[in-house]
């Protein structure tokens, strides 16, 4: 069984609507001035709302864990207290070990210091010597890609500079736990293709690391146990496969079933599911085939030539397959519109399957399917995320002489 390095008990944190820390500068002091007499006319009640409420929690050494949940559900909160960034109103939290953290753009640096200044700065606060920050240092500024304005006071650099020069320096330096929120999104994509790539890196040396992602499929590549922050508590905690699919479930449940029938068109999608092969989840898939997926359409006039397509799109939105059906000819019904894949290879993650009938040159309908097709299939390409993709084949490999 693995060390606690990270013990929550029932950590809560109140913030208070409407109330502002003061700057100390002369604008705002008379901004509060004139804003002050107000008050002599209406009463002065104090609200109040719990970003996190009894949250309790323990992470072991070397774990990678996830956590998920809506905006606002308190994940940047919980992170903030384990950074010691922010004191909790309620309960307390011990962690053992050095923390790095990469929770916003902007935070740990002082923007009058160069990225060269401000790397031996982050480094010095974890308790590392100038000699072994040195030794990381050139293979930190190749990482971000900025070794022409290294030397730049860093309140010059772009988000996009700035965010790989914040992640290239917690990950570098070896902090024994790291926390890091959805920066990433700042970068490029290519840039976080080689971060995932870097924090599989950390997790393989046997770092924590706690991985706040709106991005499922880097959840599920990267963390062994996931946590669901929901309204400020902990709604789940567990293997990471199941959770994340509680939590597709449960985003896609206000629109799970058939659509609202539209009497006036004269054709409509109704709902969707994989055919085969059978399984008490409908949605999900956890083969790489044989595959059936059928889409039910009601017609309620005849349909002479029709035209119908469909497609798979990745949760990036970037198309995957396509294809479509010329000179349909389809009668009053409910039909079954079923394809067949001998072998489906993708990655896994979540797909949004998209359905058209038209008529001549007349849109019928025009459907995103709902809810998404959840992959659960193992991952059979490179051990690391950059060399990840879109296709998901299985392979064999032996040397002949």
């Amino acid at each position: 069984m693995s060390t606690t390095v990270i013990r929550a008990e029932k950590l809560s944190k109140r913030y208070e609507l409407g109330k502002a820390a003061s700057s100390g500068l002369l604008r705002d002091s008379l901004a509060a001035a004139f804003r002050a007499p107000r008050k002599l006319f209406r009463r002065d009640r104090k609200e109040s709302f719990w970003a996190i409420r009894d949250i309790s929690l323990e992470v072991g050494r070397g774990e990678v864990l996830g956590l998920i949940g809506r905006n606002g559900s308190g994940k940047t909160t919980l992170l903030k207290i384990l950074s010691r960034i922010t004191r909790p109103t309620q309960g307390w939290a011990e962690i053992h070990g050095r923390v790095g953290s990469l929770l916003e753009v902007g935070t740990g640096f002082h923007p009058e210091l160069t990225g060269r200044e401000n790397t031996y700065l982050s480094g010095a606060i974890l308790g590392m010597s100038k000699q072994e920050i040195s030794r990381k240092f050139d293979e930190i500024v190749s990482f971000a890609e900025l070794e022409q304005f290294i030397d730049t006071p860093v309140k010059h650099y772009s988000s996009g500079m700035y965010v790989r020069l914040a992640f290239a320096v917690a990950a570098h330096l070896e902090p024994e736990i790291l926390l890091v929120d959805e920066v990433l999104a700042v970068g490029d994509i290519r840039f976080q293709r080689k971060c995932l790539g870097k924090m599989g890196d950390v997790a393989r040396a046997g770092r924590t690391v706690i991985l706040v992602s709106h991005q499922l499929n880097q959840i599920r590549r990267l963390c062994d146990r996931t946590a669901w922050v929901d309204a400020g508590s902990i709604r789940r905690v567990g293997p990471t496969g199941e959770v994340v699919s509680s939590y597709e479930l449960a985003m896609s449940a206000p629109e799970r079933g058939a659509r609202n029938e539209n009497s006036g068109a004269k054709a409509q999608f109704l709902s969707w599911k994989i055919l085969a092969p059978v399984s008490e989840f409908p949605h999900r898939l956890d083969t790489l085939g044989p595959v059936s997926v059928a889409f039910e359409l009601d017609v309620s006039t005849p349909i002479r030539r029709g035209h119908q397509g469909i497609a798979l799109f990745d949760a990036e939105r970037r198309l995957i397959w396509a294809v479509a059906k010329d000179e349909l000819k389809l009668q009053p019904g409910r039909h079954q519109l079923v394809y067949t894949f001998p072998f489906l290879p993708l990655c896994p993650t979540a797909y949004t399957w998209q359905v058209s009938l038209w008529e001549e040159q007349e849109q019928v309908d025009l459907w995103e399917a709902v809810p998404e097709m959840r992959v659960e299939i193992p991952n059979f390409q490179h051990t690391r995320d950059e060399w990840n993709g879109c296709l998901n084949l299985p392979s064999e490999f032996h040397i002949s002489c």
